[in-house]
């Protein structure tokens, strides 16, 4: 495509109102209840004044998607593959403007929002392939003359609700989903990154889904609640916090098809036969990259004691080769600042605790110099915590590692295992035995071994335990968006 119209999201970084809700095909904020502001989050300077959607314009956006609902399930799943591969087409053509607007409100480099973008059109082009194997079943009857079939059909209007940690990739797993399963969708980004959300929609629309398939609103908790206790909402689909989550059930209203991504406090464990340095490299850039503000970030990592201390050394040694930068002026950093103040403020407490419980701190531990205004911290490890203590019992969000030894593999299975959480784990070890040992006792959804990429796009994603229920990724992810019937005919005497 050429040519194309200026985008919405990145005329509004001027700290103007912006136009960033669309409902049936329509960006407006006629009937917004108030407005609410976007800021930098390495400058703390705002970017733009976003319209806020109360009750009437969420009910406008679920009545959208209802009226639309029909016609995108009739149209056939042939099509709708066509019109997946068209978004991501035009995805990939605005990446580098949809990454800077991500960049400038979330705060992660530009090459790695970038990539981010890159990811999201993958996403698209996987859920087109998947449209088209629908499958349903053929069912053997114990009496004569008698045939069943098990259809799938799609379940009906969604509510997808996203973070802010990665704000165009996660809207992207329910959207493609969603779509090719035949679903339509109101969105609600987080109050923190809707001008991502405003970029990746935009392609929506340029890529020719009709009016009111996919809408999107604004809005902190509030809107959400108003959004998953709609009568008409038909399936709730949610990444973000447990409380939150939790939230949901007793906000709902109704019986309702729920999948909930809810978070971590992932540990690695490094055993005795592990390759250090590998298991070295794995913990700086699961535990530090996006300034640990991601969902199966290494949060605890546990070592055998026979290789402690020389993990230990090549940990900090990494932390310290990071590079922290304003994203937008640094694209290829490795860190920028994080997203949020509370965020900050979070590490902090954790930070204190470690220190009054007695951990080693090796590095970090403040915000770095140099920084006279943004979110920045620096890269922070821990040694010798305790399992009371805040960053290896609870999931921190940032860029902090705590480290313990342990001797035996029944040790360190109670531990990994201890607490509410179950998204992922991760295992350094060369040792066939001690391999399986550890993942067929470790209960977690997703186990990735000598490396530190617990997800991809065409294997099931989800959590165990409070980390959440149902899955996103793969086949399993669609399904999610779909519903059984079955049809049982007699055809003979």
């Amino acid at each position: 495509m050429t040519d194309q119209p200026t985008m919405i999201a990145e005329t509004s970084m001027t700290g103007e109102q912006s136009p960033s809700i669309l409902i049936d095909g329509i960006w407006s904020t006629d009937g917004a209840e108030g407005w609410f502001t976007v800021s930098n989050p390495a400058t703390e300077q705002p970017l733009a004044q976003v319209a806020t959607a109360g009750a009437a314009m969420v009910d406008r956006a679920v009545q959208a998607a209802r009226r639309a609902f029909p016609a995108w399930r009739d149209l056939g799943p042939h099509k709708r593959a066509t019109l997946l591969q068209a978004l991501a087409r035009v995805v990939d053509e605005r990446r580098d403007a949809i990454a800077r607007i991500m960049t400038a409100e979330q705060g992660k480099p530009l090459d790695e929002a970038r990539g981010e973008v890159s990811k999201v059109a993958r996403t698209f082009e996987f859920y087109a392939g998947e449209a088209v194997r629908l499958l349903g079943q053929t069912i053997p009857n114990e009496e004569k003359g008698f045939l069943s079939l098990v259809e799938k059909e799609p379940i009906g209007v969604a509510a997808a609700i996203a973070p802010w940690n990665y704000p165009v990739e996660l809207i992207g797993w329910k959207l493609g989903a969603a779509l090719a399963a035949g679903c339509t969708l109101v969105i609600k980004p987080s109050e923190y990154t809707p001008l991502s959300a405003v970029a990746l929609i935009e392609c929506v629309g340029l890529a020719g889904f009709p009016a009111g398939v996919v809408n999107l609103i604004q809005g902190a908790g509030p809107t959400g609640a108003a959004l998953v206790s709609h009568p008409d909402i038909d399936k709730i689909a949610f990444t973000g916090s447990v409380s939150v989550g939790e939230d949901i059930f007793r906000t709902m209203g109704g019986i309702k098809s729920v999948s909930l991504e809810l978070g971590g406090n992932c540990p690695m464990v490094v055993g005795a036969s592990a390759d250090v340095d590998a298991a070295v490299a794995g913990a700086v850039r699961r535990g530090f990259r996006n300034m640990g503000q991601i969902c199966i970030a290494v949060n605890r990592i546990y070592v055998h004691r026979s290789l402690y201390e020389r993990f230990l050394a090549g940990l900090v040694e990494g932390a310290g080769r990071l590079s922290i930068a304003n994203g937008l002026e640094r694209p290829d950093a490795d860190l920028g600042p994080m997203t949020n103040i509370d965020g900050i403020r979070k590490v902090e407490r954790h930070v204190a605790d470690a220190r009054e419980r007695g951990a080693r701190l090796l590095c970090g531990g403040g915000r770095p110099d140099g920084f006279s205004h943004g979110f920045f911290f620096q890269p922070t490890v821990f040694a010798d915590c305790t399992p009371d203590t805040l960053v290896m019992s609870e999931e921190t969000f940032g860029p902090v590692l705590g480290v313990a030894p342990f001797d035996t593999l029944d040790e360190v299975i109670a531990e990994a295992n201890a607490g509410p959480y179950g998204l992922a784990a991760y295992v350094y070890a060369r040792d066939v035995g001690e391999i399986f040992t550890l993942t067929r006792a470790l209960c977690f959804g997703s186990i990735a071994v000598n490396n530190v990429d617990a997800g991809i796009m065409n294997a099931p994603y989800g959590g165990r335990k409070r980390s959440g229920i149902g899955y996103e990724h793969g086949r399993e992810g669609m399904e999610g968006y779909l519903a059984l019937k079955h049809v049982r005919l007699r055809h003979g005497a």
